[in-house]
């Protein structure tokens, strides 16, 4: 945790990452999983909503906050050994964090988790960070394509062992799906793979790489408008090749093909830059204040959607939930199912809202 003598904060980039977060806590807690409007879901397998949009712009702006953290650092000549341990320390916290939200309240460890979210985001962290500290920008550029190009081998033409050919139309018939049922201990989100699974972890790795990619771009030009034209080109460029790729290795989160990072990471790049603009040039910061506030807590705000789930769905004694109550008391008054939902959505994000409120006024950055 730090307090007061804050390093300078880009805007934009705290903004975004407020408004993700927001955005993740709104498609993970509606007030009825039987009526949420299909955006607010994830495609049920090839193609995306914009939920699917919001785990990797995470994940990329975890790669811009490297470059922006780290090129300081560096700079400076800080012991590199020791930036790699506090590196592998955060990575472990940020780890531990999510066995323990999924252990949560009951810690039933024979139900045990090993990947997640937050198992993702610590893997990324750790793979991007590490990549800043020992190698260049070309490296990064050859790591990512040969990632994504090994993998679409990998995915499309490698034979399934005990299926065959692999059949990307439907879900559990590729090499990803088939090394979770075998490689991953604990439970499996869905029964018998993961989409948080081993395979599909590097290609989410070079999601954040494509961060560091941006964030490099913000360092290396002084020029607020210079900066905003390469991010927006590049983000332009990834975008038109994910679109190109999705006709021979579909757009598909749940194996974070290589088409969906090419895809994601464009439409990142691009937010990132129509943000820069807005905020950090022509300063229309007003509007940004909810996403500020929550981009500078992130992770915090994530640990705190998650635990107070317990009292906000959870009924006790037989009576329903909060979030039951809610979804009864509106329907009831004659609103939609659906609207209702969202209406409790929006509220626990009210809810979460107000300790990383107090965080934020009183200059409270909680870093793991």
């Amino acid at each position: 945790m730090s307090k007061n003598n804050q390093p300078a904060r880009l805007m934009s980039l705290d903004a975004m990452r407020g408004f993700t977060i927001m955005a993740m806590i709104i498609v993970n807690t509606p007030g009825s999983w039987d009526h949420v409007y299909p955006p607010l879901l994830h495609a049920s397998w090839n193609g995306a909503t914009p939920t699917d949009y919001i785990f990797p712009f995470f994940l990329f702006i975890v790669g811009v906050s490297i470059a922006l953290a780290y090129q300081p650092r560096l700079d400076a000549r800080a012991n590199k050994s020791a930036l790699a341990e506090k590196i592998l320390i955060r990575s472990l916290k940020i780890y531990a964090l999510g066995i323990f939200l999924w252990l949560w309240p009951d810690f039933d460890l024979a139900h045990i988790r090993w990947v997640g979210v937050l198992h993702r985001i610590a893997f990324v962290f750790l793979a991007c960070a590490l990549l800043y500290l020992y190698t260049d920008w070309r490296t990064w550029m050859r790591a990512g394509v040969g990632i994504l190009a090994a993998y679409w081998v990998v995915m499309v033409y490698i034979p399934v062992p005990g299926i065959g050919k692999p059949d990307l139309s439907v879900a559990g018939m590729n090499l990803a799906n088939y090394l979770d049922s075998r490689m991953l201990p604990g439970m499996l989100w869905q029964k018998t793979w993961d989409p948080e699974g081993f395979l599909s972890t590097f290609p989410a790795i070079v999601t954040g790489m494509t961060g560091m990619m941006a964030g490099r771009i913000i360092l290396k030009n002084e020029d607020k408008y210079h900066r905003i034209t390469w991010l927006f080109l590049a983000g332009f460029g990834l975008f038109v090749a994910g679109g190109v790729w999705d006709w021979f290795f579909p757009v598909n989160k749940h194996i974070w093909t290589s088409s969906y990072v090419c895809h994601t990471s464009g439409l990142a790049f691009m937010t990132l830059a129509a943000l820069h603009l807005l905020v950090d040039v022509l300063e229309m910061i007003r509007w940004t204040a909810p996403g500020r506030i929550f981009g500078s807590n992130a992770i915090t705000a994530y640990t705190l959607a998650g635990m107070l789930t317990v009292v906000f769905y959870t009924g006790h004694g037989g009576k329903p939930g909060l979030n039951e109550m809610w979804m009864n008391s509106l329907t009831a008054a004659g609103l939609p199912a659906r609207l209702a939902s969202l209406t409790y959505a929006l509220l626990y994000v009210g809810i979460v809202f107000l300790p990383v409120y107090q965080l934020y006024r009183k200059k409270i950055f909680i870093r793991l």
